[in-house]
């Protein structure tokens, strides 16, 4: 077994788990989606960015872009998040929604990820 296969696939995974745990749910209402939730998907999207960064390959280059895209996805959802409550003082619907739909496009880009990563897998010989 390739270690370095193992954690990369377990970061990969995680990251695409932990979107989808924060996305799923009413976009209309932010009680039904986690502050820290979204934090836990952003660091490990940042984790997974640098694991990304040592391959060299075509398909190392495509799981880098998807991995940028996610984590650009996720801060400016979470940039959303901060401005509306903190200078805004109204986190309305509008927002909810725009935050809802920014990690939306971050799970997008994680399941592409994931994808790519699980056809290489079964692409390599052992």
């Amino acid at each position: 077994m390739n270690m370095y296969k193992i954690i990369s696939g377990l970061f990969f995974t995680l990251a695409m788990t932990l979107n989808f745990g924060f996305f799923y749910g009413d976009p209309t209402q932010l009680i039904e989606h986690s502050a820290y939730e979204l934090f836990a998907a952003i660091i490990v999207n940042l984790i997974a960015t640098v694991l990304k960064l040592g391959d060299r390959t075509q398909l190392g280059a495509v799981l880098l872009a998807t991995s940028l895209v996610a984590d650009i996805q996720l801060i400016a959802s979470a940039t959303v998040w901060a401005f509306a409550e903190y200078v805004a003082k109204n986190i309305g619907v509008e927002a909810t929604t725009a935050i809802v739909s920014l990690s939306g496009g971050a799970l997008l880009a994680n399941s592409v990820s994931v994808i790519l990563f699980i056809g290489d897998t079964i692409k390599s010989k052992r």
